[in-house]
C-alpha cells in the first residue's frame, strides 16, 4: 500500500512539508478532498461482488462431524459453538436432529445458549426432517437434495419433478413456522445447468431466503464457480450460499471467486475438517479475505481467537495443526533465507502479505541454519542483549553457517556460538565455540570455515581489483 504524504512526513505533496500559503490554500484552486489509500490487492470493483460484505456459515458442528476422526460430545459442541460465536461468525450450522437422538438433544442445547450467531440445522429435503428441525427451536433450516444424475440415480432415486415439488412444500412449511430457509442442490457442478436454474428459480419465487450451490466432490475450478454463480445471480433475487469441498485444493479460491461473482454466504469449518478432505477452512478464508478487505475482516471478526479455536478443534479430533496451516501453522510467519531475513527485519511487508499481529501471532526469523545471513544474526545478538560490531557479527555468522554445513543445528547451538564468541572477545579467551564436536565433525567444520572464508576473501579481492560482479537479471 502506498504511503500517504503524512506517512512520509510531508503535507500537501511537498517534500519540504510547506503548504501553498499560510492557510494551506492556493488562490484560484479548489482544495481536493483527502483520498484514502487504496488497497492494491483488493479485487476489481464490481457492483455484484460481495467480497466486502460476505457472511460465514460455520459448519464445524455439522460438516466437521463428518470428518473421519470427529466425535463431539455435548460439552465439546457447546465449547466450540461459544468460541465460534465470540469469534464473530454469522451462523452456526448443526448436524440434523434426524441423524440421532443425541444430535437432536445437542441441537436443542445449543439453541438454548442464546448466542448472537443464528443457529441452523442441515436436513434432507423431506417434510419429516423439516418438522423435526423446526421443533428444536433453531433460527433456520438448511435443506439439501442431490441434483446430479449420479445422485438422482444412485442416492435418493427421485427425478427433478419430485425434487421441485417437495422443495416447494418444505420451503413453504418452514417459512410458515417463522424460520429462515435455505434450499441447496447437492453436487451442483455435475448437475444439468438448465434443470438447476429452473429449480432455483422456482424456489426463489416461493420466497426461499437462500439458495445454495455445493461442490460436493470438490471438482469445480474458480472459473467454473464464477460462471455458475454469476449466471445464478441473474436468475434469483435471494441470497446465494456456497459450499466447497477441497478434494482438488480449490476450496478457498472457489469461495473467493463465488463472492466476487455475487454469492453472499460461504460455508466453512475449523481447519477445514469435513467429509474426505473437508471444506473451505475458516482460517484459510480469513487469510484470503483480510488481504482483499482488511478493514471489513478486522472490524467484524476477533481474529486473535483463531489459534485458540483451531487448537480446541484439533485436540477434539486428535490431529496436529499442519506446519503450513494458514495463519496458525508454526511455519506460517517463519523466515529463513538470508535475503528474506534482511528485508523482513527492515520492513516486514517485503515478504509478508498478512500481518501476523492481526491474528495475535508473531513472526520468527530462523537464524540457526546454513542459509542464515548476518542481519538475522545481528537481530539475535540484540535479542540476547550482547554487543558486537558488524564485522564481529559477520565472523560469528560464518561460524554458525559452517556448523550448519556439518550437521543440523538448533537455536541453542547458534546461541551457544554467539555467547561463547562474545565471551572470548570480552575476556580475551579462546574457548571452543562448539565443545562437543566429534573428531570427524571438527574436520568438516574446519573445512567449511576455510571454504566460507575463501569465498569472502575472493569477493573482497574482486572488489578491490574492480572485477565486475554478475549483473542481476530483471524478472
Amino acid at each position: 500500500m502506498c504511503p500517504t504524504p503524512e506517512e512520509n512526513g510531508t503535507s500537501n505533496g511537498h517534500a519540504d512539508g510547506h503548504s501553498n500559503g499560510s492557510n494551506g490554500s492556493h488562490t484560484g484552486f479548489k482544495k481536493v478532498a483527502e483520498q484514502k489509500s487504496s488497497n492494491p490487492y483488493a479485487p476489481v470493483g464490481d457492483f455484484l461482488s460481495n467480497v466486502s460484505k460476505f457472511q460465514i456459515i460455520e459448519s464445524t458442528l455439522r460438516e466437521g462431524e463428518q470428518f473421519a476422526n470427529a466425535f463431539f460430545d455435548t460439552e465439546t459442541k457447546i465449547k466450540i459453538a461459544k468460541a465460534l460465536d465470540a469469534f464473530g461468525v454469522d451462523y452456526i450450522e448443526l448436524t440434523s436432529p434426524a441423524a440421532s437422538e443425541q444430535s437432536r438433544l445437542d441441537c436443542e442445547a445449543i439453541v438454548a445458549l442464546g448466542l448472537k450467531a443464528k443457529i441452523l440445522t442441515h436436513v434432507r429435503c423431506n417434510m419429516e426432517d423439516a418438522k423435526m428441525a423446526v421443533a428444536t427451536g433453531v433460527d433456520g433450516v438448511d435443506v439439501v437434495i442431490g441434483t446430479s444424475s449420479f445422485l438422482m440415480e444412485h442416492s435418493h432415486g427421485k427425478d427433478m419433478a419430485y425434487i421441485k415439488k417437495t422443495a416447494i412444500e418444505v420451503i413453504e412449511y418452514v417459512k410458515s413456522q417463522g424460520k429462515e430457509i435455505r434450499f441447496s442442490s447437492e453436487d451442483s457442478f455435475r448437475s444439468n445447468l438448465v434443470d438447476l436454474l429452473t429449480l432455483y428459480q422456482a424456489v426463489d419465487k416461493v420466497g426461499v431466503h437462500r439458495v445454495g450451490i455445493a461442490d460436493t466432490v470438490g471438482c469445480a475450478t474458480p472459473r467454473q464457480v464464477y460462471d455458475l454463480v454469476r449466471t445464478l445471480r441473474g436468475v434469483v433475487n435471494c441470497d446465494i450460499e456456497t459450499h466447497f469441498h477441497n478434494d482438488t485444493g480449490c476450496a478457498i479460491a472457489n469461495a473467493f471467486c463465488a463472492l466476487e461473482a455475487g454469492a453472499t454466504h460461504v460455508d466453512t469449518s475449523v481447519i477445514g475438517i469435513g467429509e474426505r478432505n473437508g471444506i473451505t477452512p475458516l482460517g484459510g478464508l480469513m487469510a484470503r479475505m483480510i488481504v482483499a478487505d482488511p478493514d471489513y475482516v478486522k472490524g467484524k471478526y476477533k481474529l486473535h481467537m483463531l489459534k485458540e479455536i483451531e487448537d480446541m478443534v484439533a485436540e477434539a479430533v486428535e490431529i496436529n495443526i499442519p506446519f503450513n496451516n494458514y495463519i496458525t501453522g508454526f511455519c506460517a510467519f517463519t523466515h529463513k533465507a538470508g535475503i528474506h531475513a534482511k528485508a523482513i527485519l527492515n520492513n516486514p511487508s517485503t515478504y509478508e502479505i498478512i500481518n501476523p499481529h492481526d491474528f495475535g501471532m508473531e513472526r520468527y526469523v530462523h537464524f540457526a541454519s546454513r542459509l542464515t545471513g548476518w542481519n538475522a544474526i545481528k537481530s539475535r545478538v540484540e535479542q540476547l542483549n550482547l554487543t558486537l560490531t558488524d564485522a564481529q557479527i559477520k565472523v560469528v555468522t560464518q561460524k554458525i553457517k559452517a556448523l550448519a554445513d556439518v550437521r543440523p543445528i538448533a537455536i541453542d547451538d547458534a546461541d551457544s556460538i554467539i555467547r561463547t564468541f562474545h565471551l572470548n572477545l570480552t575476556n580475551n579467551e579462546n574457548k571452543p565455540l562448539i565443545p562437543n564436536l566429534t573428531i570427524e565433525e571438527q574436520k568438516k567444520f574446519a573445512k567449511a570455515e576455510m571454504e566460507l572464508a575463501a569465498v569472502k576473501e575472493k569477493r573482497e579481492l574482486d572488489e578491490e581489483a574492480g572485477v565486475p560482479t554478475a549483473k542481476k537479471v530483471k524478472a
